[in-house]
């Protein structure tokens, strides 16, 4: 993955309302959501929610697939798995990264 690319798709969820947009057609996996059950859920306005779609669309985050008269917003899965490679890339100095807990903090007496 190129910078540019990734750097898209980071700034299209740097938003809080595309993140959530987002986070729910995620949940939702290949089935998709159209614009009406976005708003059920979110209660982002139509037009507003119109122009946050267009944005996740643009940058790739999101696929668009019309039904007769309705539009179905899905993950796009491949670009989201490449961006969590792009990310991990080269952690943990090429070895499997295993979590590490935290040291407890002390409480101060």
């Amino acid at each position: 993955m190129k910078n540019a690319n990734a750097i898209s798709a980071f700034l299209a969820l740097g938003q809080e309302s595309r993140l959530n947009i987002f986070r729910l057609i995620v949940q939702r996996g290949e089935l998709g959501l159209t614009p009406g059950d976005i708003i059920e859920k979110l209660g982002i306005p139509n037009a507003t929610l119109s122009f946050h779609l267009k944005e996740l669309v643009l940058a790739n985050l999101l696929l668009v697939e019309r039904q007769s008269r309705n539009l179905i917003y899905r993950p796009n899965a491949s670009l989201v798995q490449d961006l969590s490679a792009f990310l991990l890339d080269n952690c943990c100095g090429g070895r499997p990264c295993t979590p590490t807990k935290s040291p407890k903090k002390s409480k101060a007496l």
